[in-house]
């Protein structure tokens, strides 16, 4: 998808000219908004700092805002712009693009062996994010939780 994405993103880029890692933390936030660093840090099972520096510069680059939270002000969150949600918007277009050409191009019995197989597929999904979400957040995660 990655790879395809280029392909058939504008241009032959990806939206907004950002990184695949860049796009994975906007969509993250337009699924979870107003999320705190550290729990975009444990959904997208990155380290602190790496979230702080992609909120930075997706900061700098007008798609994030970083504020004080609803119940506690000494608390950071972060949500997207106007222009981020437009970025994320591009980037689904572009994975839908790609996921239509390449249904186009696989045959009949596949497209109808997928279509199928779509509720294993979505308890499958929500198996791994179950997996997901009950790991245990290292020190670093915890550590970083209680300085934001």
């Amino acid at each position: 998808m990655r790879r395809a994405g280029r392909a058939y993103g504008p241009g032959g880029a990806l939206p907004g000219g950002l990184s695949v890692a860049q796009l994975e933390f906007l969509s993250c936030l337009a699924e979870n908004p107003s999320a705190r660093p550290s729990q975009v840090a444990r959904l997208l099972r990155l380290a602190p700092s790496s979230v702080a520096t992609l909120a930075n510069g997706l900061a700098r680059a007008g798609l994030v805002v970083r504020s004080g939270g609803m119940l506690d002000r000494r608390t950071a969150v972060l949500d997207l712009t106007a222009a981020g949600e437009a970025v994320v918007a591009e980037w689904e277009a572009v994975n839908a693009r790609v996921l239509a050409a390449a249904l186009a191009a696989v045959p009949a019995a596949t497209r109808r062996s997928l279509t199928s197989s779509l509720p294993a597929l979505r308890e499958l999904t929500g198996a791994v994010d179950a997996l997901a979400d009950d790991a245990q957040p290292d020190a670093r995660q915890t550590a970083d939780e209680t300085k934001s």
